[in-house]
């Protein structure tokens, strides 16, 4: 019966899902390097309203964002994201499709917009400025994570693997404390091992924020707000009263008696 019930329920919102993308468009930027697809997925956000999905890394580098939106904020997007990436150095191709065959958003990961805060739970390194400094080698990573943590009031948000050997470090902070840090550990990383990407993004957007890997010590359980009462008097149900047909009523008549002078 379990079983019945969540079919029926598949089957009664996937038209409504299909509805909702019916008229908006894909669009895909991929890059080499992680800070660099962060800062260019930054960009497409701010320069059109389009959502951000997430991003696909398929190894030796290669990170792909994913936004979905209206055809002509699509069309915007990408091409702001291209120009972002061109600029890091890190473009390897872009992708436009407008209103993608329903068969794509099954199968492909373009549809998943993703939730990180879910349960109720939030990060305590929300409405932070973000850097990432990327290496290649464990090692050159964690020592520019120690350079940057003794350098500057910042956080160690997370870190993350995209294959070929590539590492980024992820810290938190203010706009100043992250860029001093980020400047520390470029200098550490390229003394230890190889330095690949580096990235400051002062102001990021919630989705932005949401498609971000950050640690389990960093997110707490919102709490409910619990609100004192102090009530002495006691609740009484109120009772129902009935009242009477205005119908039946009595109609009192006004007499006017005329006198005549």
């Amino acid at each position: 019966m379990e079983t019945y019930n969540q079919r029926a329920l598949s089957t009664i919102h996937a038209p409504r899902r299909r509805d909702n993308l019916k008229d908006t468009a894909l669009g895909m930027v991929s890059t080499l390097s992680f800070p660099a697809i962060v800062g260019t997925a930054d960009m497409m956000l701010k320069s059109a309203g389009v959502h951000l999905v997430g991003y696909e890394k398929i190894g030796s580098g290669h990170c792909t964002a994913i936004v979905r939106g209206g055809i002509a904020d699509v069309r915007l997007a990408v091409e702001a994201g291209v120009q972002t990436a061109e600029q890091f150095g890190q473009l390897v191709s872009s992708l436009v499709i407008p209103r993608p065959y329903p068969n794509l958003d099954i199968v492909l990961p373009i549809n998943r917009l993703t939730q990180m805060m879910n349960d109720g739970n939030y990060s305590r390194l929300s409405n932070q400025a973000i850097g990432l400094v990327e290496t290649r080698g464990f090692p050159a990573m964690v020592g520019a994570c120690d350079a940057m943590l003794k350098s500057a009031e910042v956080h160690l948000a997370s870190y993350e693997k995209i294959g070929a050997g590539l590492c980024t470090a992820i810290i938190r902070g203010t706009v100043a404390n992250v860029a001093v840090a980020v400047e520390a550990g470029m200098f550490e990383a390229e003394r230890i091992g190889e330095l690949n990407a580096v990235m400051v993004i002062p102001r990021p957007l919630d989705e932005l924020e949401q498609t971000l890997p950050v640690a389990s010590c960093w997110v707490e359980e919102r709490e409910p707000l619990n609100i004192p009462l102090n009530i002495k008097d006691k609740i009484v149900d109120a009772e129902a009263v009935e009242l009477p047909d205005l119908a039946q009523l009595p109609v009192r008549v006004k007499e006017e008696v005329i006198i005549d002078e």
